[in-house]
Parts: C-alpha cells; sequence; structure tokens
C-alpha cells in the first residue's frame, strides 16, 4: 500500500483527492497538510510517504517555496503537482517542475470535472508512475484500474552544470542521401521532459547545423511558458511554435500544447510548420507520432530522431513509418537517467535506435552528430 500525502488548502478539493485516492486498492490518503509549513512539519515526523500530491497557491508557504525548502533540506520527494490552467499557474507549474516536481495534473474548474473520468484517470496513473507502482501494473490494466477507482468514487531555479557525456552506440551512422536540405532534429519526450529538457536545449550551441522539432506532451496553455523558460537559458532560439513559421537552424520549435504541429515542404521554398487544433491521438495532443509522419518523404539529408523520457509509446510508428522513407539516426535516452523508462524503452524495443546517450550526454551527441555552422 503506497501512502500519499495531499498538501491543498481547500478541504473539498482534500475530499475529492482522498476519495479518489483511497478508492484505489493499492494507495492510501491519510494525512494532509494546507500549506507548505504544515507539511514539512508532517515530513519530519516518522509517517513514510510514497508521493505527495501538492497544490500550489496557498498560504503561509506555497507550492514553491515548499519545494525550494525540501531542495534546500536535501529531500527528494515524489511530488505531483496540481495545477490550474490559468497563464499565471502555467509559468509556476514550470517552476515547479524545474525544482524537482515529477509532473502535474491540471486542477478541474468544477466538482462535477474534478469527480470525472478524465481526472481521475490522470491522478491514478500518474501516482501509480511516482511510486512505482506502474511498473507492476500493465498498459492495458492501467486504464481498468483507473476505472473502477471511478467507479468506487461514485459511491460515496538554477541551471545545470556542462554535462559530461557518455554514449553507447550500436551502429555507425548512416551515409547522407544528398537530397540537399542539410539535417533536421526531431526529439520528443513525455513524463520528466520539461526538467529533462533543461539538461539538453541549453546546451546546444547557438550555431546548430540544424533546427530542432521538439514535442513535450504538455496541455494548452503551459508550451508557452516552458518554452520562454528554455529561451532564457539556452543559446539557441526556443519558442513556442506557431503556425506559418518558416524553419530556421540554431531555432528549437515546440509543439503548442493543445495542438498538432506538422511539418510542410514546398518545392523551392523550404519548410514551414503547421499547427492546427484537431483531435487528440491516443489522447495525445501534441503527438510525436504525429509530428514524425509529416517527415515522411522530406528532403532532408538526415533526420536525427531523439526519444526521451516519458511514459507510453508516442514517437515510436511515426519513426518506424519515417524511416521507410528517409535517412535517420535515432538517439534514445538511457534507462537509469529517465524519470520514466517508456517513450525510449518503446523505440528500443523496435530495434531502430542507432545511440543510446545519458540525460546530459543528449546534446552533445545531438551536436556531434548535426554539426555546427
Amino acid at each position: 500500500m503506497k501512502n500519499i500525502l495531499v498538501i491543498d488548502d481547500s478541504a473539498l478539493m482534500r475530499r475529492v483527492l482522498f476519495d479518489i485516492i483511497n478508492a484505489d486498492e493499492n494507495l492510501r490518503a491519510q494525512h494532509y497538510a494546507t500549506n507548505g509549513i504544515e507539511a514539512l512539519e508532517i515530513l519530519e515526523s516518522d509517517v513514510e510517504f510514497s508521493a505527495i500530491v501538492l497544490d500550489i497557491n496557498m498560504p503561509k508557504m506555497n507550492g514553491i517555496e515548499f519545494l525550494r525548502e525540501l531542495k534546500k533540506r536535501g529531500r527528494k520527494e515524489n511530488v505531483l503537482i496540481v495545477s490550474t490552467l490559468a497563464k499565471e499557474g502555467a509559468k509556476e507549474t514550470i517552476q515547479a517542475l524545474e525544482l524537482g516536481a515529477f509532473d502535474f495534473v491540471m486542477k478541474p474548474d468544477s466538482l462535477a470535472e474534478a469527480k470525472g473520468a478524465s481526472f481521475t484517470n490522470r491522478l491514478i496513473s500518474m501516482l501509480y508512475t511516482a511510486t512505482g507502482l506502474s511498473d507492476s501494473v500493465s498498459d492495458d490494466e492501467m486504464p481498468k484500474k483507473a476505472e473502477r477507482t471511478k467507479k468506487a468514487v461514485r459511491k460515496h531555479d538554477a541551471v545545470p552544470s556542462m554535462p559530461k557525456t557518455r554514449t553507447k552506440v550500436f551502429k555507425q551512422a548512416r551515409k547522407s542521401t544528398g537530397r540537399g536540405a542539410g539535417k533536421l532534429v526531431a526529439l520528443a519526450c513525455s513524463t520528466g521532459g520539461p526538467k529533462s529538457l533543461q539538461y539538453v536545449i541549453p546546451f546546444l550551441p547557438a550555431n546548430l547545423d540544424a533546427a530542432v522539432l521538439l514535442v513535450q506532451h504538455m496541455p494548452e496553455g503551459f508550451t508557452a511558458s516552458l518554452s520562454k523558460r528554455l529561451d532564457e537559458l539556452s543559446r539557441v532560439t526556443v519558442k513556442e511554435a506557431a503556425n506559418g513559421d518558416e524553419l530556421s537552424k540554431g531555432t528549437v520549435y515546440l509543439a503548442k500544447g493543445g495542438s498538432q504541429m506538422r511539418l510542410l515542404e514546398k518545392p523551392g521554398k523550404g519548410h514551414s510548420i503547421s499547427v492546427t487544433e484537431e483531435a487528440a491521438r491516443n489522447g495525445l495532443k501534441p503527438c510525436a507520432d504525429i509530428m514524425y509522419e509529416s517527415l515522411m518523404g522530406s528532403s532532408f539529408d538526415e533526420i536525427v530522431c531523439v526519444v526521451m523520457t516519458g511514459m507510453g509509446a508516442d514517437g515510436t510508428k511515426g519513426i518506424l513509418q519515417l524511416k521507410q522513407t528517409n535517412n535517420i539516426y535515432v538517439i534514445a535516452q538511457d534507462a537509469p537517467s529517465c524519470t520514466v523508462y517508456g517513450m525510449p524503452k518503446a523505440i528500443a524495443d523496435a530495434g531502430v535506435v542507432d545511440e543510446v546517450v545519458t540525460l546530459k550526454g543528449i546534446a552533445d551527441a545531438i551536436t556531434k552528430h548535426v554539426g555546427v555552422r
């Protein structure tokens, strides 16, 4: 039984969270705090917790201040943020992820939504991953467990230091096909990505000889804050992708949350980005598979596909399809440095990975393979 600490100043929200968590046979919530100060006192007691559900906006000590204090005390807790979608909250959520929060779930706007399937499934799935329970439960079983939980509820700041590269090469890089459009980097990540990206994007050189397309699974309203933060830390330019953006080397285009990003190619007119509001694929928007599929048949000499930490297998199908039409080189993050070894495992199991790299070695691996201008 995994013990969960709930930190939220709203009595109603605590009740909802307790009901959802305690309806699951493997999770238990008995302790709560209404602010960070109370939470720290509880953590200093003899009670052990497998994960913490943390609100951001609280009196006396808010969620950001609480995370800073945890870091100061050298505590490494599995913290899941429950955040609103407000613009101001998005910036704070990015801060929380930088400070070590595991991931976040958007706080529902209404009680009905809080008791609904979407929030319940997301919360239970994240807690299973945070506590390690997902390692013993199949992907097919996870939604079933969340659905059972839903029915039961109805019943009642610092920039990282320069990385050292450690790589393991599986195969030699393929020769360029000479089609004339240079190279492109296409990167995908999910759970643990916002923090992990700070060990990658800021260490790419400003004169990187390629543009970078980046899909990070996030809802609408959060990718703008993430792109701004990464841009502040980086030598390359980082922006939230906008419809019609023309591709430029040394620029990272972050897929907009709640939308799908594709690359468009017009003969003789270069490459541009398409950002559209459309249905999610496999519950994802943005979806890495869609991004990779849009690169099929493009004129790049080589496409460097990078798969980082994240749940599920998004990106694998798209890369396998891309491999049929284009010259690709696949870099995957290694298991020990992943927050969740899901997406990199899926592409490794597919047998198309050329290089396995630690988190702190990814930027160097990209730069060595792509080159500089």
